[in-house]
């Protein structure tokens, strides 16, 4: 069954595209993560679309080995860090309406000179969070 057409947030509600191409609407919630592994088991072909905003550095790095993500700047300005050849690798991003993309199974993380929101375009199976890319 398809979600309401909305309007959604999407900080809020989050939506998850099936491999099928049905959307699921979700709940950000303190347990939004589990709740994803608990809802599409291995999220094998699931691409998570979501906003977020933040104003300080992520407390940790990511890499998603089945596919690139795609990021987009909606407002601010921020580094956006790719560990790449055993060294950082800085991309400033700072028009609204700009993009880049974390190449499959780059670990990256992003350090904000402002008030920053993206939208992320997230092949989401296998997502990995660590401290540091060398951990």
């Amino acid at each position: 069954m398809s979600p309401k057409p909305g309007p959604h947030d999407g900080g809020a509600h989050p939506l998850v595209l099936a491999p099928s191409g049905a959307a699921t609407v979700m709940t950000m919630s303190p347990g939004f993560y589990d709740e994803l592994g608990r809802t599409f088991p291995d999220f094998r072909g699931h691409v998570l679309i979501q906003r977020h905003g933040f104003d300080a550095p992520w407390p940790t790095w990511e890499r998603h080995p089945e596919g690139d993500e795609y990021v987009y700047l909606l407002s601010g300005d921020a580094d956006f860090v790719l560990w790449r050849d055993g060294r950082e690798e800085i991309v400033r991003i700072d028009r609204p309406g700009s993009y880049v993309v974390a190449p499959r199974n780059t670990w990256h993380t992003a350090r904000p000179h402002a008030p920053t929101v993206m939208l992320f375009v997230t092949p989401g199976e296998g997502t990995q969070n660590a401290p540091s890319p060398q951990d």
